[in-house]
């Protein structure tokens, strides 16, 4: 399937529903309003395609962008090509769900969200920690320096408060992910969950969300999921 195709399809696929959600959480023109699943038959029929998917994610349409994130060969692309992406993620559905997700089936992908944590930018910053919360929910805990882990938990504690709006989303989902997909810092994870404490996060035009790290690990402790990994990252 071409370039010309795949766009017609999407636009097909679009509904006015999910194009007013998109926008009403960040996304802009141009959008068409397609539903995750309903890209799953066109991918089947790509599968892996790294130069369709960079010139739909140049396209600058939220749903082009996703689905190149689905097509992507995340082995192939380097440091500069996810700092390219992530250039052009204007909002977190992108930077979260798109991009840190390509970035987490990639074998940079820790160096990578390192430097974006580091970086003091509120979407790159997002989506080093969505990075780590994919990771951790799909990759065996021997692949994770737990030292490293301990640290990070501990820079989440003390600045998760301070941080970029998205940020703080993130870095709440990282304590959370810790607490029950990585089993050496589950205890750690939880001490840090009740320290921190809830977490409001500001939104444009909306109700502040507030969100409790604790609570959730606990949930999945009640559900007996803790240290259950996810199959794939990528839909």
């Amino acid at each position: 399937m071409d370039f010309e195709t795949v766009m017609q399809e999407l636009e097909a696929l679009g509904k006015e529903r999910l194009k007013k959600m998109y926008i009403s959480n960040g996304a802009h023109e141009p959008v068409f309003g397609v539903a995750t699943g309903a890209m799953k038959p066109i991918a089947k029929k790509i599968k892996i395609n790294q130069p369709l998917a960079e010139e739909l994610y140049a396209t600058g349409n939220y749903d082009a962008m996703y689905f190149a994130g689905i097509i992507a060969d995340p082995k192939s692309m380097t440091e500069s090509d996810f700092n390219r992406w992530m250039d052009d993620a204007y909002f977190y559905m992108l930077s979260d769900y798109v991009v840190a997700v390509t970035l987490s089936e990639s074998p940079i992908a820790q160096d990578v969200a390192d430097q974006w944590i580091a970086s003091g930018e509120e979407l790159r910053m997002s989506a080093g920690w969505s990075c780590y919360c994919w990771l951790l929910g799909n990759r065996p805990d021997h692949e994770f320096s737990e030292s490293k882990l301990a640290d990070m938990l501990e820079l989440v504690k003390n600045t998760i408060h301070d941080s970029p709006e998205r940020a703080k989303a993130s870095m709440n989902n990282f304590i959370f992910t810790v607490g029950y997909a990585y089993l050496p810092l589950h205890e750690q994870a939880i001490e840090t969950a009740k320290e921190v404490g809830i977490v409001e996060v500001k939104r444009e035009n909306k109700k502040s969300s507030l969100l409790n790290a604790y609570e959730s690990i606990q949930k999945e402790i009640d559900r007996g999921r803790i240290g259950s990994k996810r199959k794939y990252v990528r839909c």
